[in-house]
């Protein structure tokens, strides 16, 4: 099974954004520093997770374990649900997403366990100040 480590990050509220995302499984370790622009945390955390299933999907990775340290996102893909309508569309476009996989999970982490992904999120933040993007 492939585990995916996701983070959304933004310096401000809204603000410079960045996507971090850490894969591993088959023997093999991608990372990804996506910078998004400006947005807010909880949008930075939607994209976050829409970027990661894209490049699951692209990947071929067909049996996916995500893990998320947003209760936000991980409540609201448990439910299927999210009461903030500005995350509606977000949350449609994930749930698409997810049912193109075999075997889909989620769960929530503590940030402590996500730092790979975290640290992703922060490195792309940078790269919206230098116009830099993209996986390393």
């Amino acid at each position: 099974m492939i585990e995916v480590y996701i983070d959304g990050a933004s310096a401000g509220n809204p603000g410079p954004s960045g996507a971090g995302i850490f894969i591993k499984g088959n023997g093999e370790v991608h990372r990804f520093s996506i910078p998004l622009g400006s947005m807010t945390n909880h949008e930075a955390e939607y994209h976050a997770f829409i970027k990661a299933l894209e490049i699951c999907l692209e990947k071929g990775f067909k049996t996916v374990s995500f893990r998320t340290d947003s209760e936000l996102v991980n409540k609201a893909v448990e439910k299927e649900f999210v009461k903030n309508k500005l995350y509606a569309p977000l949350l449609e476009s994930a749930l698409r997403l997810t049912k193109k996989f075999d075997l889909f999970f989620m769960k929530w982490i503590p940030s402590s366990l996500n730092k790979s992904a975290d640290e992703l999120a922060r490195q792309a933040i940078r790269k919206n100040e230098s116009g830099l993007g993209g996986a390393e």
